[in-house]
């Protein structure tokens, strides 16, 4: 059992993987601790001194000018948190959530929002006690942060809310935290606008994201490369001097894998020297390190927004360490929203022309003498036809999701805030975009190895004979039509899952 350990200086992408996915425990730093009582004394001070201080002493949005009575802030606190817990629709995955709470607790412990450390160690308590909160996919505008998402978190803190069973079923926050033996807490001033004003889930999904990108772009290199192998293409575009002199970094990344897997292959020794073959392929086999690798090079643009959040402090107002109490825009889930944009589209492009490439190695007019639809009997059966619909229908959806959500800003708030940054919904359908990825690349693979099973007695590539094998083992060889949908699924763990990637880099060495 690992444990992640909060300073206030942040955490990172790999803290937030073990917690979100892992089983990883959580604790607080004592520089973190007295990081955040420090902050809080200053809060104190504020409170005693009676001026009117938002986020302490007054109302929130549009009622940013209400004072408020001492003796009702911490009915303000908890108010705040009941209204603002109005998302609807299906619960967020388990994993979102949790990657939601550390990325709040990382923000508090920064020393900037004024809490009491009870209140990011009772945040710890229920990820330690794997109580996850039920927090439904709408709510959030990704302004000011992701408020409604956050909000259901901090409902369960005080009792409140409701909770995501591991059945899946929803029950009562008050008895969630009398399973697990926690007890329900007293918001203070300003701590109610502290747990919910943050990009944590937006940052949170854009996080796990960014570790599934790199992982099934790399796959994609991987699946173009069984394909080109199948329908007998040339290497030769991949050559290193060739990218050398178009100095795009994911480019030559993706050339140089594309490449390496295609060596000591008997499929491509048949037609090396034939003057008939094609002296170029098509572009979805010749150009497919141009798109994966532009994939790549916005994958590292994504990573670097990213890891700039990870480092900021994420509030308003924050607790200066002078004592000032600033309003700020710092919630703006705008660099979020945009890289998350940016990276489906690539993610798109990347699964639209492995559909390109499935394609072509069905049609038997263009698949070098395979046979239709890969099936050697076709007519009386269909091969992977429907496979190819399949595909052709996610990059139609894939496109759709392509559309940037963070240019689709709507006024709220009787235009306090009147610009937003549809961040949380940007990240949200880059999830989708990568799932359906996995998918196009489920559909390549199965194609791909098709293909290579029925250029035998040639033999492929090391890689192709350990893709080969781990393919044939629930996708058996060429023959009748069978059910192709658990197929289809089996491929899709394949492809996500890291035993084919290990067993072919145990081969060749690693994959970039």
């Amino acid at each position: 059992m690992t444990t992640v350990t909060v300073l206030p200086t942040g955490v990172t992408p790999a803290d937030v993987h073990a917690v979100a996915r892992g089983a990883a425990l959580v604790e607080l730093h004592p520089t973190a601790i007295e990081a955040m009582a420090a902050s809080r004394a200053h809060v104190d001070r504020i409170e005693e001194s009676g001026r009117p201080v938002y986020g302490v002493s007054t109302g929130f949005g549009s009622l940013a000018n209400t004072y408020v009575a001492s003796e009702r802030r911490a009915e303000l606190q908890h108010a705040l948190i009941r209204s603002h817990a109005a998302g609807v629709g299906a619960p967020m995955p388990r994993e979102v959530v949790r990657a939601m709470m550390l990325l709040r607790i990382r923000s508090l412990a920064m020393g900037r929002s004024g809490v009491r450390p009870l209140v990011a160690q009772s945040l710890v308590d229920l990820l330690n006690a794997d109580v996850t909160p039920w927090v439904p996919e709408h709510g959030s505008l990704g302004a000011s942060g992701d408020l409604a998402p956050l909000a259901h978190c901090a409902l369960v803190l005080l009792g409140e809310g409701w909770v995501l069973d591991k059945s899946g079923a929803r029950i009562d926050g008050s008895e969630a935290l009398r399973r697990a033996g926690l007890h329900p807490i007293e918001l203070a001033a300003k701590e109610g606008l502290a747990l919910v004003n943050g990009t944590d889930g937006m940052l949170g999904m854009l996080l796990l994201a960014i570790g599934d990108a790199a992982h099934l772009f790399t796959m994609a290199d991987l699946t173009a490369a069984l394909s080109i192998e199948a329908m007998l293409g040339s290497e030769r575009p991949f050559l290193p001097e060739l990218h050398a002199i178009r100095p795009h970094p994911g480019q030559a990344t993706s050339a140089a894998n594309i490449h390496r897997l295609l060596q000591g292959s008997a499929i491509m020794d048949s037609h090396r020297d034939d003057l008939a073959h094609a002296v170029q392929d098509a572009y979805s086999m010749r150009c497919a390190p141009q798109v994966a690798g532009a994939a790549r090079d916005t994958l590292e643009f994504a990573i670097q927004v990213a890891g700039r959040e990870l480092r900021s402090v994420v509030d308003n107002p924050v607790v200066l360490p002078d004592g000032r109490v600033e309003s700020t825009g710092n919630f703006h889930g705008a660099p979020l929203g945009f890289a998350a944009d940016y990276l489906a589209i690539a993610a798109a492009e990347v699964g639209a022309i492995a559909e390109r490439r499935v394609d072509r190695l069905l049609d038997v007019c263009r698949s070098r003498d395979l046979p239709p639809f890969l099936s050697p009997d076709a007519g009386v059966n269909s091969g992977l036809m429907i496979a190819q619909y399949t595909a052709a229908g996610i990059v139609a959806e894939n496109r759709r999701l392509a559309s940037p959500a963070s240019v689709d800003s709507l006024p709220t708030s009787g235009m306090q805030e009147d610009h937003v940054s549809m961040g949380w919904a940007a990240t949200r359908k880059l999830r989708t975009v990568l799932d359906n990825l996995t998918s196009l690349l489920a559909v390549e693979l199965l194609a791909g190895v098709r293909g290579i099973q029925l250029r035998a007695p040639l033999t492929p590539s090391p890689a192709g004979t350990i893709a080969t094998a781990a393919v044939a083992r629930f996708a058996g060889t060429p023959g009748p039509d069978v059910f192709l949908a658990p197929t289809i699924e089996a491929a899709r763990d394949l492809v996500a899952g890291t035993d084919l990637r290990t067993a072919i880099e145990a081969e060749l060495g690693p994959l970039s």
